[in-house]
Order: C-alpha cells, then sequence, then structure tokens
C-alpha cells in the first residue's frame, strides 16, 4: 500500500467518525428527530453526497452509532465489574452501570435500544461489540451455573424496563436504588 493510499484511508475514517460523532451529539442535543443528513453535511461541513459515500442514509448511521454505543457499555460494564467478587456485588456493579450509562447517555441509549435498526441480538449476527456487554452481565455469575445466560437476559431486560420508564418518568426516580437492590437481590440469589 502506498503512503497517498494509507492517508486516504485514515482521512476517510476521519469522516467517517466524525459523521458518528456528530449523529450523537446532535441526537443528545436535539433528539433523533432532529439528526438528517442535511443537518449532518452542515456540521460536518462535508456535502451529502460524502455523507452517502459513508453512509446509506440515517438508518445506516444511527446503526453505526449504536455499535459504537455497544462497545462503550460494554467497556463500561467490564470496568465496573470487579475482579474477583461474588456474584450479588459483581452483578450489583454491572447494573448500576448500566442504569448510569443509559442516564447519561440517553440519545446514544435510544439508539441501542429503542429505535429501530437491524442491529441484530441473540443471533449469530450479534455485533461483538453487544456481546461484549452481554457477556459482562454472565460474567457476574459463576461458570459452574448452567442457566447464568438466562439470568444475565433477564437482569438485561429488568433494567432496560427500569432505564427506559425512568427516562420517560414513568417511575419515581428516588426508587431506583431500591429497585437495583430488589433486582439483585432476587437474580443473584436464585439458582
Amino acid at each position: 500500500m502506498s503512503a497517498i493510499t494509507n492517508r486516504r484511508e485514515r482521512e476517510r475514517a476521519q469522516r467517517h467518525q466524525l459523521i458518528i460523532t456528530a449523529a450523537r451529539e446532535l441526537a443528545e442535543a436535539e433528539g433523533w428527530e432532529a439528526v438528517t443528513t442535511r443537518r449532518l453535511a452542515e456540521r460536518v461541513e462535508y456535502s451529502q453526497p460524502v455523507l452517502y459515500s459513508h453512509f446509506d442514509g440515517k438508518d445506516a448511521i444511527l446503526r453505526a452509532v449504536a455499535i459504537e454505543g455497544f462497545g462503550e457499555l460494554a467497556v463500561r460494564l467490564r470496568d465496573a465489574r470487579p475482579a474477583t467478587p461474588e456474584p450479588p456485588q459483581a452483578l450489583h456493579a454491572v447494573c448500576r452501570a448500566y442504569l448510569e450509562f443509559a442516564a447519561e447517555h440517553p440519545a446514544l441509549y435510544q439508539a441501542m435500544f429503542v429505535l429501530p435498526t437491524d442491529v441484530k441480538f441473540a443471533h449469530a449476527e450479534t455485533p461483538p461489540p453487544l456481546r461484549a456487554g452481554f457477556d459482562e452481565f454472565v460474567n457476574c455469575f459463576r461458570p459452574d451455573n448452567p442457566r447464568r445466560e438466562l439470568f444475565a437476559e433477564v437482569t438485561w431486560s429488568a433494567l432496560h424496563g427500569m432505564a427506559a420508564l425512568s427516562a420517560g418518568g414513568r417511575i419515581r426516580p428516588d426508587g431506583q436504588t431500591e429497585r437495583l437492590d430488589l433486582l439483585v437481590t432476587q437474580i443473584a440469589g436464585s439458582r
């Protein structure tokens, strides 16, 4: 590969990331309805055809944002999980990190879990960053537990419900700690 080709590939990757970052910033500031290819083109100072050379449209941008978010969430969960704790402590730390992530990045969380995308969950085509996040929940349970993936699914489902209901103002924000404690006690105490 020539130096010119390498430079072009780096520039293309930088433009690609710039578009993703701009979409995230615009969505966090104004909501996903405000994210259009026209607005993004203005924001990144490239023409709409340049955007379309990277993404087929808003759905593809949303997918890229979601995948990036799954990677960030996986890192956050991994960093939260203590190396050698008992399952209740590990699960509590990972669950708390998940809820904090959802609250801190509402538009990103929407892209990941609420808005329609073609990202496949629990499938052979599940993106590695999404699988890595799920694995952090699985790793909170003992390796000899044959139902650890089931417990991880139920935990993630409950957390998603808590995050979505909290974001929508449908449950009391001051009850989040109590709900989290109840969830961890019930799930971690199960066999």
